[in-house]
């Protein structure tokens, strides 16, 4: 209870105080050359929540926004942030103008971090003269090292969000996820007993944008739990498999779109890496295939990978463990922990094993709703359980099976059609390292079925041969009544695919 004298409230930075106090002079973060032990990290926190309060006169419960690349800083401005009671808009560097300044309208932010590389765009958004721009550098070093380094003597409580993560706008205008001090807190600890990486021990490799949930979450659990992380500024394949070997990691996050490019890489390169301290991949974000599992099985060893199937909405749900990667194919595991799973029809009645519906969950990790959008929270929760609007499965074992998303559902000639199986099935082909399925309008089909292809660098393109893979594996109306490659396949900086855009470019011609 928050009025017992034994409570004390899991907030970001509890975890990071409680690691230097026990290790102070150990290394908490790296990234470049640069690096900050426990007792730094620490002390810059606990500066930047008093400069915010008592130099910026923020109060709790305001907004500001974060507009940055991966860099050492972030993390002790989110954290140093949320122990003032601010919510941080960690806003996508890749932004243009125009969107930035909608999303800081929309949150009311009352302050703006921006990296320089990314000032010009920060001034060209028109931000109100009101609104405190400043910069990270010397000028920011400036603004937290002359606030106190006490603890700053203000009440938040775990419930309080400590973020508003905009989501990507893939299927209508952006909203502005609230997460808590809570959720997250309570995250890093199932993370802690989910994956066995994120001991005192551990060192972890963050190469995910650090704006985006999943890759903030997987870059602040190693320090929040006393272990170590090595930020990467930006991904590029061969850095990231040196930086996995120099940093002496055990454990990684990647989106599938990494493993893809690594494995784009000559075999040669690839061939002069290996890993031995490394226990933990892990998957999410987008469907990892089938064949693709097999490829980083293959080359990182068995026993390592992990895909795990959530949202920023809904924290981590399910989670597939190594020893199933083989046996339970195009499969994102089993619940979480602390997390349920339903099933629901269109009526929301629960469905038995193996029936398809719509994919909702239940945890102590669900978001607290979308900022000022109360319909639209609404329409994504049902009794208390959330949706992303995901459709899947689960069979008898308990195991979850991800069939698509309700929107990208193709209903051809009248029958259902689940485009991952179809793209399971194409990325299985040897001559394909990409697939995307979409429905088009037709006259006759009502949606046909429309295959997307990147083809691997080292095999020619061949139609014929694909049409003749699906038509021996498919049935009729699930084949794909067109085939078209492409250079590459359109996607959102978190790296999943904007299938409305395919749509859109089909529909167009």
């Amino acid at each position: 209870m928050s009025g017992s004298s034994t409570y004390r409230a899991l907030t970001l930075a509890g975890g990071l105080y409680a690691a230097a106090r026990h290790a102070p002079d150990k290394v908490a973060a790296r990234c470049g050359a640069a690096t900050l032990t426990y007792a730094q990290l620490s002390e810059r926190t606990r500066r930047v929540a008093n400069a915010a309060h008592h130099g910026l006169r923020l109060e709790p419960g305001q907004h500001v926004a974060l507009l940055a690349p991966n860099c050492l800083e972030y993390l002790e401005i989110v954290a140093g942030l949320a122990e003032a009671g601010l919510a941080v808009v960690t806003a996508n560097p890749h932004l243009t103008p125009a969107e930035f300044a909608e999303i800081c309208a929309d949150a009311e932010v009352r302050a703006v971090f921006v990296h320089p590389s990314l000032v010009e765009n920060a001034r060209a958004s028109g931000l109100s003269a009101d609104v405190r721009v400043i910069t990270l550098g010397a000028g920011y070093a400036n603004w937290r090292d002359t606030a106190s380094a006490a603890t700053l003597e203000l009440r938040v409580e775990e419930t309080t969000p400590f973020c508003i993560s905009y989501t990507s706008g893939t299927t209508g205008r952006p909203k502005g996820v609230l997460l808590s001090h809570r959720s997250r807190a309570l995250t890093f600890l199932a993370m802690a007993q989910e994956y066995g990486c994120y001991g005192v021990t551990d060192r972890s490799l963050c190469l995910a944008p650090l704006y985006h949930g999943a890759g903030f979450a997987f870059a602040f659990a190693p320090v929040f739990l006393g272990g170590e992380v090595t930020i990467l500024p930006q991904f590029d394949p061969e850095q990231t498999l040196r930086a996995l070997l120099e940093s002496d990691a055990t454990n990684t996050f990647m989106v599938p779109t990494h493993f893809n490019a690594i494995f784009a890489l000559p075999e040669a390169v690839r061939a002069r890496y290996r890993f031995p301290r490394l226990r933990t991949l892990i998957s999410n974000a987008a469907p990892l295939a089938q064949a693709s599992k097999e490829r980083i099985i293959e080359y990182f060893g068995d026993g390592l990978l992990y895909e795990c199937y959530g949202s920023t909405e809904g924290g981590i749900v399910s989670n597939l463990r190594p020893p199933d990667q083989r046996h339970k194919l195009q499969c994102v595991g089993q619940p979480f922990p602390c997390t349920e799973i339903a099933i629901l029809d269109d009526q929301g009645r629960e469905v038995g094993a193996d029936q398809p519906g719509e994919v909702y969950s239940r945890s102590p990790y669900l978001f607290n709703g979308y900022w000022r959008q109360p319909e639209a929270t609404a329409e994504s929760m049902r009794d208390g359980w959330f949706s992303a609007g995901d459709l899947g499965r689960v069979d008898a074992e308990g195991y979850l099976y991800i069939e698509g998303r309700k929107k990208d559902m193709i209903l051809s000639g009248g029958v259902n059609v689940y485009p991952r199986e179809i793209e399971e099935l194409l990325q299985s082909h040897p001559s394909v390292a990409e697939a995307a399925v979409v429905g088009v309008k037709d006259d006759y089909w009502g949606e046909a079925v429309i295959a997307c292809v990147v083809a691997r660098t080292d095999q020619q393109p061949d139609a014929a041969a694909l049409e003749g893979w699906c038509r021996a594996r498919l049935a009729s109306f699930k084949r794909p009544k067109r085939i078209e490659f492409v250079p590459a396949l359109p996607r959102n900086p978190s790296g999943k695919i904007l299938k409305r855009v395919l749509r859109d470019q089909f529909e167009a011609r």
